[in-house]
Order: C-alpha cells, then structure tokens, then sequence
C-alpha cells in the first residue's frame, strides 16, 4: 500500500513535469488522434486538452505540411527509431506566435521537432510523441548573422557612389562570362564606355557636379539593364557593361539607347544646368578570342575610336571575317 501511494506521488510528479516543461509535447497514435497535450501546446495553440483530444491533429491545424509530416511519423512507427527536422528545413511545424521579448520582430516561433516512437510491452510501437522546441532565438540570431554577412557581401563587391558592381568584382564576372562563352558558343557582348570631356565638368563645376554626373549616367544605366546583363564602374568615369546572350546588333540597339538616353540628361549643381555626352565601344565574342583581354581590348578599342571621330557616338569592333 505504501509503495502505490509513493507510486501515485511519482506519477503526479511525472504529469506534473510534462505539464510545464519548456518544449511542447504531442502523443498521436497511428490514425494521428491526439493523444496528450501538455501545457505548453495549450498555451501557443489557444486549445486546451479537452478540445483537441482524440482528434485528427492534421484536422485541427491547417498549416501542417501533412503529407510530409505523415511519412515522417510513418517511418518511425515501421523503424522504430526517432526522426528530427529543424527550422532550417521548415520554419514551424505549428505556426505559433512568437512572443519572445529579445526576437520579438520574428513574427512566428521557430521550431525543431524530435519524434519519439513509444513502444507497449510487447515492443510494438503504438503511439509516438511530437517534442516541439521553440528555437526562435537562436533561429533569428542565425538569420540576422546570414544577412549581415550578406550585406557586407554586397559592400565588398559594389561601388558606393554609383552602386553599380566595382572594378574588382565585375572582372571577376567578366571571367566566368568569358568562360561560359568558350563552354557554350553562346554569343554575349561587352560595352565599355565613358563620359566625355569628364575632367572638363570637374574643372569648371568641381567634383561634387562630377560626382552627381556620375550618378546621373548610373541611374540611367541601371534603368536600361536587363536582370542578366552585369554592369560595373570600371574607373573614374569609364563603365563597363556585359550584355549575356547578346549579339553585336543587339548591343548597337542597348547602346544608342543608353547613349541618347544620356544625351538627355540634366544635371542641376549650384545653379548650374550641366549637360553632357558618353562614348561607347561594343564587342561581340568571336572564335579567334584565345582569352578575356582580347574581348577587352577590342572593346576599348571600339571605344576609342568613337572618340576619336567626334565623341557622342557608339562603335563596334568588327568580326574577324570567317574563311570561305
């Protein structure tokens, strides 16, 4: 008699412990009927125990994944071994509120589940039990880290005042682009060009006025870009710009565009209207290429040569005719 009675007290002790421990806990048997709920499934879900016993778990919350979910526990009934899944492979298995004061902008709990097989004497599995963490802490830290790391990705690779790629990184995908080109006989295109007569604004309106002509002709490149094409400040003022899947023709078309788009501009500084004209070189990928500088030179020098016949105009390098 004494030995129930401290068997009663265990009991309640363990009931008691299952009530208000941290995690959340789910016992389902096998058509999925929920079996026990403790308290802190009660209190993020809003259904007390009596509401939700013996009833189809997936019936009762609409946002679980359930043929995922269903397999999962399938597997540790014919296994009998526990299975996991964390945040990172599904943000929440219940879509509960997030109420923690230190991540309080995550707008639900972030959860990893562990799913237990229970077992009857005989050893077959009848029942499995659902431990649900709330992982938001360390889930939003995580997220925070990946996106600050990413934002510092960014800034090592653009250039701050026109927020076009900089030199180093455009040359780094100028490379692959070459290299895909050799991978894949897929024509693609490089424009370099500049601002004409630049050192003459600068000179006569200082280089604030410059710097604001600057950011004028990269907003205006921006606006003209596909999402493929990757355009970058290659110097002071000169720009670099790769048209992917591009033909020579193609690129003419992007270019006088982007050239009379410019034309077009205005620049106010200190009273100042500050009218201006850009150069470009166009250069398509041919077979004779043996690397990336060729495409670079011909380019450069496509662009040269509209500078030299009077500046305010496109050119194209010329393709090496092909052997009849």
């Amino acid at each position: 008699m004494q030995n129930s009675a401290f068997d009663l007290k265990e009991f309640h002790w363990m009931v008691e412990m299952v009530q208000t421990i941290d995690v959340g806990l789910v016992v389902l048997d096998r058509e999925h009927r929920v079996q026990a709920w403790n308290g802190f499934m009660e209190n993020h879900s809003g259904k007390g125990g009596s509401q939700v016993q013996n009833q189809v778990m997936f019936d009762l919350f609409d946002e679980i994944p359930k043929e995922w979910l269903s397999q999962k526990i399938e597997s540790v009934f014919l296994l009998k071994n526990r299975a996991f899944t964390t945040w990172e492979q599904r943000p929440y298995i219940f879509r509960f509120k997030n109420y923690r004061p230190i991540t309080g902008t995550a707008e639900f709990m972030y959860q990893n589940m562990t799913i237990i097989p229970l077992m009857s004497l005989t050893g077959e599995v009848t029942h499995v039990s659902l431990i649900i963490y709330d992982v938001t802490d360390s889930a939003v830290n995580k997220l925070q880290l990946k996106d600050l790391n990413n934002q510092l990705k960014d800034l090592s690779r653009i250039d701050a005042l026109t927020q076009l790629f900089n030199r180093g990184y455009w040359e780094e995908q100028f490379k692959h682009e070459y290299l895909r080109y050799k991978r894949t006989q897929a024509n693609a295109c490089l424009i370099m060009f500049d601002i004409d007569h630049f050192k003459r604004v600068n000179d006569t309106y200082g280089h604030q006025a410059g710097d604001k002509v600057i950011q004028a002709v990269s907003a205006t490149l921006k606006q003209n870009l596909r999402e493929t094409d990757i355009a970058g400040r290659y110097g002071g003022e000169e720009f670099a710009v790769l048209l992917v899947n591009t033909d020579a023709e193609k690129a003419l078309f992007f270019a006088e565009r982007l050239r009379k788009g410019i034309e077009a501009l205005h620049v106010y500084h200190e009273e100042h209207d500050i009218c201006f004209t850009i150069s470009l070189g166009v250069a398509q990928t041919h077979d004779e290429m043996t690397d990336e500088s060729i495409w670079l030179k011909e380019s450069d020098t496509a662009l040269y040569k509209a500078k030299e016949s009077g500046r305010n105009k496109t050119c194209t390098a010329a393709l090496p005719k092909k052997p009849k």
